[in-house]
């Protein structure tokens, strides 16, 4: 269901809230002149002397050793081709957010003004001391094999053209794991490679260092098969010249045993896959149209192994699934190369991660009930966050082990922990929860599709693919909003006010009156109360017209929590209702609860709150490790809130042992688990990092997010309703297109939830 990403979108993103998509941001402090002193004159000249005496300090007083260039002149870019370096120049920062997002490398991207591979070539060297590692990106072949040859030779740190070795590295741990799958040797497979750019030469000999036999491959290009007795063959083509007297595409698939695609669309046929041996093995890796789809290959072959670039098809061959991690783990021994050995690591540490239990988190982005190793699971997904900890310390041992690591790692737990600790300021919370909505989109009800901001998170849940929409408001509002704005979706818009919604708004008021009718309302009432957008929202999703509910932009809590009470109700399960607001902090997803419903809970009323906080974590694929936050420390302090506390916490200790919790503690004993560990090496959260923490009251929890929110301008979703019986979320005043966006996607895995639970209970 995914949309076509609009030209108007694509544009604005890059161009706002300021132009580009990276910064440079200070890491030291700045505040002082004594600061200004040190970072500059006269301070600066301290590591500049001992950088002279010895130029190894480099990369102890600068930021080289996590720094890399991301370098390309533009000739080959994605499915543009040769656009030259300024219109390159979207695409490498896109290429360091990802290195940053992933493996908390930091970037520069440079692109340079010339196709001449030697001016290319030396502008990389004059720079080359700035930086811990160079990417090239989007070169041309065959001047990419040149470039990246003498770089190597001439350099004395990690250089790799990812366009090259990033679909080897991948489609090559894919491949190993599909051959175990199909019973077959790598040495006696043959392998039709369509394609003889870049990537497809440096696939073909990742293979053949695997094991494959140069003797069984056949290697076409635009001309059809490359053979031996062709004239003027480069040095790269004639290496897999075939000396079989075949010409075409559907001769060289006969009886072979594997495909592997890196040409263009649509150009194999069913009749082809029919032609290949049992268990065949098809790589159709072409962006974004692959040779054949997964649909027309599957419905060919019921015994194929297939894998794609696409993410909508299992087995994605995704570049982001190597790079970053494998220049992680080379900067972080200092390795003078990437070679062969650190390469083929990589490749055995993917195909070995994807035969191990996978996350639960990772099963709830992809929605998958128990992702496992077999045909559609070869290769691990790019949301898995063991890749961090797996990926970059194999490429480190590979570099120890070949001998060109300069700072080798001898503490591999300490590395590990390191790595994982790397990545918890990214959005990556954000990325699984949309990606899982997406797996299942539902209908959200926008209760107040009048206001501008709730529009456009619309629009973007419906353009992502992760919803679909039902806009309540005056019709000609909304369509004159939508035509504003360039969302020209068919989508419901409902008018509870207007002569169409006569009928429902009876039916509502008929159930609604039921409901309520020994508690004050009469029928005229309840008819007048279908009128109002809340409570026409919340029947809808009550009656099943609706999954979710998305409401609150303009109204005030109480306002918008009162219909959904009344409607909607509590799950048959819960005794209370509350909230719980995600913040991505710089340490990771940490939950605040209860940040608007409960005024000042019991110690009952806090047991119920921290079981739903638990299981709203784990429903997000999070384990929960919790603390119920106060004034004081395990009985420092006599007060009846650390009272009530105490009571909370002796109940879940003995009635619910297997959830990870403990207080009465301060929030920041809570948070730094270096202070915890030291004084209360007893706790339950010893050597645990809390995601989520449990307030003693609403002022302190509500206090807390909004401060946490403004002053570090943390991101947040929230507040999350727990303990209703259906899916219906409220939002901020005021809150962001964002925040909108993220809110829905809760609401759509939330209602993803829901209903099956339903499922099982029948």
């Amino acid at each position: 269901m995914s949309k076509k990403i609009k030209k108007s979108a694509a544009l604005e993103y890059h161009e706002l809230p300021t132009p580009g998509k990276i910064e440079v941001v200070p890491t030291t402090k700045y505040a002082t002149q004594r600061d200004l002193s040190l970072a500059y004159s006269p301070g600066v000249a301290e590591p500049c002397l001992e950088i002279a005496k010895d130029k190894s300090q480099v990369y102890k007083y600068t930021a080289k050793g996590n720094l890399v260039a991301v370098i390309s002149n533009g000739t080959a870019v994605l499915g543009l081709g040769n656009i030259g370096p300024e219109a390159s120049k979207p695409v490498m920062e896109g290429k360091g957010l990802l290195f940053k997002i992933f493996a908390d490398i930091d970037v520069f991207d440079i692109e340079v003004n010339t196709e001449n591979v030697e001016d290319f070539i030396q502008t990389v060297k004059m720079i080359a001391p700035t930086f811990g590692g160079i990417n090239l990106e989007d070169i041309k072949a065959p001047e990419a094999f040149e470039i990246e040859r003498r770089l190597k030779e001439e350099l004395d740190i990690p250089v790799m053209h990812d366009d090259q070795h990033g679909t080897a590295i991948i489609s090559g741990a894919a491949l190993i794991n599909a051959l175990e799958l199909s019973g077959k040797k790598i040495e006696d497979v043959r392998l039709v490679v369509s394609g003889a750019g870049a990537a497809a030469i440096s696939c073909t000999k990742m293979y053949c260092a695997l094991g494959a036999n140069k003797s069984n491959i056949v290697m076409l290009d635009s001309k059809g098969v490359i053979r031996k007795d062709r004239p003027n063959l480069n040095q790269q083509k004639a290496e897999f010249a075939s000396d079989r007297n075949i010409t075409t595409l559907e001769e060289a698939m006969q009886d072979a045993d594997v495909f592997i695609g890196l040409s263009m669309g649509n150009i194999v046929t069913q009749d082809m896959l029919k032609s290949m041996t049992e268990n065949p093995i098809v790589f159709a890796m072409a962006n974004p149209t692959p040779e054949i789809s997964y649909q027309q290959a599957i419905e060919a072959r019921q015994d194929i192994i297939m894998a794609t670039g696409r993410s909508d098809n299992p087995n994605q061959v995704n570049n982001v699934l190597g790079f970053p991690f494998i220049f992680r783990g080379a900067l972080d021994v200092r390795a003078s190369e990437i070679n062969e050995e650190m390469k083929k690591a990589a490749v055995l540490a993917l195909a070995k991660l994807a035969k191990e239990p996978v996350p639960e988190q990772v099963n709830l982005a992809y929605n998958e009930t128990h992702l496992t190793f077999g045909t559609d699971y070869i290769i691990p997904k790019p949301f898995d966050p063991r890749l961090i900890a797996v990926v970059p310390p194999a490429v480190a041992k590979a570099a120890m082990e070949s001998g060109v690591a300069k700072e080798p790692i001898t503490d591999w737990e300490g590395y590990k922990d390191k790595l994982l600790n790397r990545m918890g300021s990214d959005n990556k919370m954000v990325r699984l929860l949309r990606n899982r909505a997406k797996t299942n989109p539902q209908r959200v009800v926008f209760a107040e599709a009048e206001q501008i901001s709730v529009l456009k998170a619309a629009q973007i849940a419906w353009e992502e693919g992760f919803a679909i929409p039902i806009l309540l408001g005056r019709r000609d509002t909304i369509e004159n909003l939508m035509s504003e704005i360039g969302f020209d979706a068919e989508v419901t818009i409902i008018d509870p006010k207007s002569d169409e919604s006569i009928d429902k708004n009876k039916e509502y008021a008929e159930i609604y009156w039921k409901q309520r009718a020994r508690r004050g309302i009469t029928k005229l009432a309840a008819t007048k109360l279908m009128r109002q957008r809340n409570y026409h929202a919340a029947m809808m999703v009550n009656e099943g017209n609706a999954d979710a509910l998305i409401s609150g932009y303009s109204q005030s809590y109480p306002s918008v929590v009162k219909p959904i009470m009344e409607t909607i109700g509590m799950a048959a399960n819960a005794s209370r209702i509350a909230t719980t607001n995600l913040i991505i902090t710089d340490n990771g997803p940490l939950f605040l609860s209860d940040t608007a419903i409960n005024i000042n809970p019991t110690a009952e009323e806090l047991i119920h709150i921290t079981l739903m906080t638990a299981k709203t974590l784990k429903t997000m694929g999070i384990e929960p490790i919790i603390a119920i936050v106060s004034h004081s420390n395990f009985g420092s302090a006599k007060s009846e809130s650390s009272r009530k506390i105490r009571k909370a916490v002796a109940y879940l200790h003995e009635n619910h042992a297997e959830l990870v919790v403990d207080g009465e503690l301060q929030t920041d004993f809570a948070l730094n688990r270096k202070m915890r560990n030291d004084q209360f090496p007893f706790s339950k959260l010893k050597d645990k990092k809390v995601n989520a923490l449990i307030f003693p009251n609403l002022d302190s929890a509500n206090i807390t997010y909004k401060l946490l929110k403004e002053v570090n301008k943390a991101d947040s979703i929230g507040p999350i309703m727990m303990g209703l019986k259906k899916p219906a979320h409220i939002l901020q005043l005021d809150a962001s297109v964002d925040e909108i966006v993220n809110m829905t996607a809760v609401a759509v895995v939330d209602a993803q939830v829901k209903k099956k639970k339903i499922r099982k209970s029948k």
